[in-house]
């Protein structure tokens, strides 16, 4: 049995996670394919290194959450980043050590990693 402090400190970790896949019209949204194709890629590494990455930057205007197949299983793991008001960018082959740079680069000064985009991998 946990202490009840370590408890309240799962349910706070927890809690902040929910609170970052929960959608405002204004946020910019990461949106990581997490269907069979893409879990057996990898993608749900990768969409724990964008939570954590998140969270850690206390971004509060960016929501991450997760789809179904997004339609390019050979190119996955894939997340797509939607900013209000810009076109979709979709990532591909990612990997927990590319998501800082992505959330650095583009979520924080957007900026696209390009290298890493569907139009590079093709």
């Amino acid at each position: 049995m946990k202490s009840l402090e370590e408890l309240r400190a799962i349910r706070e970790k927890m809690q902040q996670q929910m609170d970052l896949r929960e959608k405002s019209a204004d946020d910019i949204r990461v949106v990581v394919g997490m269907a069979t194709c893409g879990i057996a890629a990898g993608a749900r590494p990768v969409l724990s290194a964008f939570l954590e990455e998140v969270a850690k930057r206390g971004l509060q205007h960016v929501t991450v959450t997760q789809t179904g197949c997004i339609g390019v299983c050979r190119l996955e793991p894939i997340a797509e980043v939607y900013v209000p008001g810009e076109e979709k960018v979709t990532y591909v082959k990612l990997t927990p050590e590319k998501v800082p740079r992505i959330v650095s680069e583009h979520l924080v000064n957007h900026s696209p990693v390009v290298e890493y985009t569907i139009g590079a991998a093709e």
